[in-house]
Parts: structure tokens; C-alpha cells; sequence
């Protein structure tokens, strides 16, 4: 059997050999492993474990570290050159969201995954590069004088590991955070109102607003409820609560009046805003959106709400509001990380950032989207929270930091004084709202004081759906929104509440 410990010798050795080249960044921290190889042996939680990625050597490619799976971070690592960097990615997601698209899943007119697109597809080196990954964390913390961000891992459930944090060193930082939903201040909207920003929030709308379909329909509900459960409210006149309110409407005209048809006289959509509906429209557009809505059934009314309880929201008139859903969507803010970092903000409270998207009180530091802003010091105002702006944002500063490393400024403290060419100039490409009955919105003017072209009705539809399905960022995807349209157009929406 001397053969075969010769064998099994050389295997082994080649296994060590092709483990020392590809190396796991957590599988370099004993402490961790062997917490968890004793998970299934003790029931004492494990201690919290520190781990994660080191400095890069000079003759190491140097690592961009992304915060953020967005509009923004997205098209920044779509565009990123991965022959010059290794990329690492930290998100709570391990997806995009083609949010335009988002609230058409809450009523079934398209299935979740559509609007859906895994990281590993939209930059391929981060599942098969040996130094580029993703991390399903939380970025707790920024360390700009040592060039290091600080994570925490993202578990679900009570039978999941127990979360441990880590430390990743990064040579550029690339913050694209996005925002959260604005709440004001207001009482109870934490507590019950749903948001509108994410794939779990559309699949709670759906599951709440079937649930409260199918209870309104059981013996012994008295009037007072069945009218109240059937009752959705949204709070926002912006582009997403327009259209989410568009979409419901033709849930209800065309697939609640034939489904349940016991409680199709109760359901009802009411749409709140503190001023006008769509206000960054063309005034004929807006008011053609309000003739069309109401035409529709939905209910617009004008004001602020004061308090939000479990059953019921209060107006600041004293008005008292029942409802069953209830959908926020009032616009954004800076996150608490955001909020939290000590560098100079835009008006706002966003990140501040140069001509270039730099962070210019640290070094090697840049951020887009949502969470950035211009300083005041650029004289320019800070940019609409848009995907298109998130989007332009990305695809500029991967030019630049391609360019800033084919320079060989790519590691950490190498690209001072560097010549970085044009500065970030953002043109407004227009705006598109759809406000159902194969109805839509397209205003194409750079601003609301310019002239342009604005078109609403069937046309503006085609434009809307045409473009959309254009912008879809994977072939897949978009194969799967053209299918799920044409289903839905001819067999109806699903009203499987899974």
C-alpha cells in the first residue's frame, strides 16, 4: 500500500498549495472557526469575533471597497476595471432593485424576482476572483484615518449563527448608502405604515393587502371593519406613491371587481398630500394625473398627517383616517450610519461631496447616490434623489477611478495631486410617472422652469413601458418583465397570497 500513502501525501500537499493561493479572508482567524466547528456541541453563544481583510501589499492589486447595492454602487462595479482592482461589496442585500419598477410586484403585475438582480451578475468578479467578494453585512463604522470600514454580518432566524463583526481595509472607498424613507418625526409610522424601498417591503404589501381581501369576505366582520380593511391609504404625492396608487386602482377595476365581487363596493384608495401631486411635473401634466386618478377611484386629499395609530391616522385639521394598509412614501433622508460620520455634510445632512464626488477632508474617499451632496462651497445644488442620478453618478466615478489606477494611483494615500480630468456634470434626462389604465407621464425638461417635451395618455404609456424595459439592467430580467406584462394582460394578476 505504499503507492497509495504516496497517493494520498501528494494530494494533500496540493490541496495546501492551492489553499495557500486562494486564500478565505475568514478562514485566516482561528478564534472564529473554532467557535464555530463548537456551535453544534455547546449552547453558550459564541463571543463576538473580529475578522475580515487586511491592508493590500504594493504588489497586490489595490481593493475598492463599495458600501451599498443601489443605483449608485451598482453601475459603479458594473463599470469598475477589475484587471486594475479587486472589489469587495458590503451590503444587507446581495441584490439590486429596479425600483421603478417596484411597485407593480405589491398587486401582482410582476413577480418579485423580476425586479430583482444579484450582485455576482452584475459584477462577475466578485463570485470568481480570489480577491473580490461580497459581504451580507452592515457597515457599522468608518475609520478614515487607518483606511478601514467596520462590519457586522446580517443573520435571520433564531436558529442562525449569532453575528460577529469584522474589518475590511480598503485603498478607495466608494460610499453609496442610499437613503432611508423620511418620517418626519411623525408618531407611529415607524410602527405602522409600510415603506415602498425594497423587495420585503412590496411582498408585505401584497400578503397585507390579500389578507385584508379575504377577511373582509368572512361571516360575522361587521360593516365598520369590512370598510376600514378595505381601505388603502397612501401617504405622498411623489412619483412612487402615484404610481403605486395607479397600479391598485387597476388592481381593483380589473381584478378585485372579479374575484370579490362580495366586497368590491368597499375597497377604496385614498392618496394624501400635503400640496400637489407630482410636483416637479409640468402643471398640465399634473393636472391631467388628478383628473385621471379620480376618474380611476382614487381619493386625493390635501394634507398633513399628525399621528399615525394601529387602525387609524389624524389629520392636522382633526380629520381621523381608518385604514387596513397604509403605504409611507413622503420622501427620504440620511441614514444613521450617514448621520453618524464626522466629516463635513451638504444641506441636508447628506455626505458632502466635490466636483469629482470626492469626500475632500479625507483622503481616497468617495460617495453617490442617495447619501451625497454637493458642499456649498461648489456652488451647486445638491442633486433629486433619482435612480438616474445614482446611476450617472456610478458610471462617472468608475471612469475615474479606472483612470485614477491605470495612473497608478490606485492604493491607499498614491493619487495626491493627481490631474482628474472633467468634473461631475449631471443633465436631467426627464421624468416618467405611470398612473394606470395604460395611462402614463412623460416630461422631458431639463427643469420646471424650461421648455420641453411633456405627453400624457396611451403614447406616454408605450414610452414609459418601452423605456423601462430598455433599462432593466440584465437580458434575463427584462425577459422575465416582457413575459410577466403579457401574462398579466391576458390572464389577469395573481392573487396567490404565498
Amino acid at each position: 500500500m505504499a503507492w497509495f500513502r504516496n497517493l494520498t501525501q501528494v494530494s494533500s500537499s496540493s490541496l495546501k498549495k492551492q489553499h495557500h493561493h486562494h486564500i478565505n479572508p475568514f478562514s485566516l482567524l482561528s478564534p472564529l472557526a473554532s467557535s464555530l466547528s463548537h456551535s453544534h456541541y455547546t449552547t453558550e453563544a459564541p463571543p463576538t469575533q473580529y475578522a475580515g481583510l487586511g491592508a493590500t501589499r504594493p504588489e497586490e492589486k489595490p481593493r475598492v471597497v463599495v458600501l451599498g447595492s443601489g443605483w449608485a454602487g451598482c453601475r459603479f462595479m458594473k463599470g469598475i476595471d477589475t484587471n486594475i482592482y479587486d472589489v469587495v461589496c458590503v451590503s444587507p442585500r446581495n441584490h439590486m432593485v429596479f425600483t421603478p419598477l417596484l411597485a407593480s410586484t405589491c398587486v401582482g403585475t410582476l413577480e418579485f424576482r423580476s425586479v430583482a438582480e444579484p450582485i455576482g451578475r452584475i459584477q462577475p468578479a466578485i463570485s470568481r476572483e480570489p480577491g473580490s467578494y461580497f459581504f451580507l453585512s452592515n457597515c457599522t463604522a468608518i475609520d478614515v484615518d487607518n483606511h478601514m470600514v467596520h462590519c457586522q454580518t446580517v443573520t435571520d432566524g433564531v436558529d442562525t449563527l449569532d453575528q460577529w463583526k469584522f474589518k475590511i481595509s480598503y485603498d478607495k472607498l466608494v460610499i453609496a448608502l442610499g437613503a432611508q424613507p423620511s418620517t418626519f418625526g411623525i408618531h407611529g409610522v415607524e410602527e405602522h405604515a409600510t415603506f415602498l424601498r425594497e423587495v420585503y417591503h412590496a411582498q408585505e404589501i401584497r400578503r397585507k393587502l390579500l389578507l385584508n381581501l379575504m377577511l373582509s369576505d368572512m361571516p360575522g366582520i361587521s360593516e365598520e371593519d369590512k370598510r376600514r380593511l378595505l381601505h388603502c391609504v397612501v401617504v405622498g404625492g411623489g412619483p412612487t406613491g402615484v404610481e403605486f396608487s395607479g397600479e391598485l386602482s387597476d388592481f381593483i377595476l380589473k381584478d378585485v371587481h372579479q374575484r370579490y365581487s362580495h366586497v368590491k363596493d368597499y375597497i377604496r384608495v385614498t392618496l394624501i398630500e400635503a400640496n400637489d401631486i407630482l410636483s416637479s411635473f409640468d402643471d398640465r401634466l399634473r393636472q391631467y394625473a388628478t383628473k385621471q386618478l379620480t376618474k380611476s377611484g382614487v381619493q386625493l386629499v390635501r394634507g398633513i398627517v399628525k399621528d399615525v395609530k394601529a387602525q387609524k391616522l389624524i389629520l392636522n385639521d382633526g380629520t381621523e383616517v381608518p385604514y387596513g394598509l397604509l403605504v409611507w412614501s413622503t420622501g427620504v433622508g440620511p441614514s444613521s450610519l450617514v448621520n453618524s460620520l464626522k466629516i463635513p455634510k451638504s444641506p441636508g445632512g447628506r455626505i458632502g461631496v466635490d466636483e469629482w464626488l470626492r469626500v475632500p477632508s479625507v483622503q481616497d474617499v468617495f460617495s453617490i447616490g442617495d447619501c451625497s451632496g454637493f458642499l456649498e462651497s461648489t456652488g451647486k445644488p445638491t442633486l433629486p434623489a433619482l435612480a438616474q442620478v445614482a446611476e450617472r453618478q456610478g458610471k462617472y466615478l468608475a471612469n475615474l477611478i479606472n483612470k485614477i489606477g491605470k495612473a497608478g494611483g490606485g492604493h491607499a494615500n498614491s493619487s495626491n495631486g493627481m490631474e482628474l480630468g472633467q468634473p461631475f456634470v449631471y443633465r436631467h434626462l426627464g421624468s416618467m410617472a405611470t398612473i394606470g389604465r395604460y395611462k402614463a407621464l412623460v416630461d422631458l425638461r431639463q427643469n420646471k422652469e424650461s421648455k420641453g417635451l411633456a405627453l400624457a395618455g396611451f403614447t406616454s404609456w408605450f414610452i414609459w413601458r418601452s423605456a423601462y424595459l430598455s433599462r432593466v439592467i440584465s437580458w434575463r430580467n427584462r425577459f422575465y418583465v416582457a413575459i410577466n406584462w403579457l401574462t398579466t394582460m391576458v390572464f389577469g394578476r395573481d392573487i396567490s397570497r404565498i
